[in-house]
């Protein structure tokens, strides 16, 4: 027989096998049971949430000639079989790009009449609606508005703000979410021990974090990674197949940015050039490292409970002692503006070298509420002669010093001259600017 891929061969035939939906399969299931289907329903969400799975299923259960207690179509009766063979004529589905035009909705409004030829109803969905002229939604709108009581309209997109106002307030909208990363885990393990392959935790974690949110993507994926000869399926595999980079490299792009290793740029951008990899992509995936480390510093991520390898949690918990709040915060507003405002569609080498520089040379980056806090300390030395009349509240400001021990240096100076009481902040604001060259950065 010819192979069927893994997204389709899995594909849900019954409610209780929607992955991720648990509120609206709870309503559509209590529609059947009640028997209050609305007559036109619209299903959006990114790809891969389920959609036409669940507006395939919720049509069996509305035609099912034998439902379970629990509102499930039994997918055995001639109904059931002839919707998930594709040959029902009491179920149309149409796509909509192709199909987009004014005439193909004015054939569609001609067989509204017809009774269904076995089931109660006669259901038709349109796929991708969006794609409808302004035309077509407008011939449609006499018939959504009032249908045939034995005619039910189901619609579904992925860009909801496409469909007309007028479409969008005759239907039951239901807005599918992303499917969380252990909902989508736990399918893919069953998956694997149904086909009996040997995949580790941290791959099916990694499977998860790539397909941000659909699962057919992560079906597609681990599809595609079933074909591997190496067992188990490990994350390092995945990565290195799918030309990603892996996690430690960023852990050593950390050691360097702790030793102000600056060659480590070049030797690094020059490592990626060779190998071929996604530089675009890369410097996503850098994000979600930062992402990562402050999301560590805040408390909010405990590396225990991440789906990471031993090695990489060990990784973690190096990198994170390494970088200050401060860094963090610059790193990821520098990376993020990087790659949402640029028009560039590649990246040359001397392009990632010159972002790996900035990257390494915010470690000489102090904020400058850490250096007034230093002045103040000092004082309380009885370092200085005239203390400041009180303590100086500083917004979110950054010093990028031009000398390699700014701090120090500052301190010192501060002390010589003498401070006078009078001083205020703006003052030391343009006295560290005039006096050592360094650049004043406010949010």
């Amino acid at each position: 027989m010819d192979y069927k891929a893994i997204a389709r061969r899995f594909r849900p035939k019954t409610f209780s096998e929607v992955t991720g939906q648990d509120s609206i399969i709870t309503t559509l299931r209590n529609a059947v049971l009640q028997k209050k289907a609305s007559h036109a329903y619209l299903f959006t969400g990114i790809r891969g949430t389920g959609k036409t799975s669940v507006a395939r299923i919720f049509a069996k259960a509305l035609n099912c000639e034998a439902l379970t207690k629990e509102g499930e179509p039994c997918n055995s009766c001639p109904s059931c079989i002839e919707i998930m063979e594709g040959r029902s004529l009491d179920f149309i589905e149409i796509d909509g790009a192709s199909n987009r035009g004014i005439d193909d909705i004015r054939n569609l409004n001609e067989t509204l009449g017809y009774r269904a030829i076995k089931g109660r109803y006669k259901i038709y969905l349109i796929d991708e609606v969006h794609m409808l002229t302004k035309e077509a939604f407008n011939a449609l709108l006499k018939s959504l508005e009032e249908p045939p009581a034995n005619v039910k309209f189901f619609f579904a997109t992925t860009e909801p703000n496409k469909v007309l106002p007028t479409i969008v307030s005759r239907c039951q909208r239901f807005d599918l979410t992303r499917i969380a990363n252990h909902a989508i885990i736990n399918k893919l393990r069953s998956i694997a021990k149904e086909l009996e392959i040997d995949v580790e935790d941290e791959a099916f974690a990694t499977i998860a974090r790539l397909s941000e949110g659909s699962l057919r993507d992560a079906e597609s994926l681990f599809d595609q990674l079933s074909c591997l000869e190496a067992r188990p399926i490990t994350s390092s595999l995945i990565l290195d197949t799918l030309g990603f980079v892996s996690r430690n490299d960023f852990f050593l792009l950390d050691e360097a940015f702790r030793d102000e290793d600056l060659t480590f740029a070049f030797t690094f951008a020059g490592k990626l050039f060779s190998s071929g990899k996604d530089i675009t992509y890369f410097l996503e995936n850098l994000i979600e490292h930062y992402r990562n480390l402050m999301l560590i510093h805040l408390r909010h991520l405990r590396i225990e409970d991440a789906f990471l390898s031993e090695e990489e949690k060990k990784g973690y918990s190096s990198s994170q002692a390494i970088y200050e709040r401060g860094h963090l915060i610059h790193i990821l507003d520098y990376l993020s503006d990087l790659i949402h405002q640029s028009t560039r569609p590649t990246y040359k080498r001397v392009h990632l070298e010159m972002i790996l520089l900035h990257l390494l040379q915010t470690r000489k980056r102090i904020s400058l509420e850490a250096l007034l806090q230093k002045i103040t300390t000092l004082e309380g030395k009885g370092a200085m002669v005239h203390p400041l009349e009180k303590p100086i509240s500083v917004p979110i400001a950054i010093v990028e010093p031009a000398m390699e021990k700014l701090p120090e240096k500052i301190l010192e100076t501060v002390i010589e001259k003498r401070v006078p009481p009078s001083v205020r902040h703006d003052t030391i604001l343009r006295f560290a600017q005039v006096e050592f060259g360094g650049t004043i950065k406010k949010n």
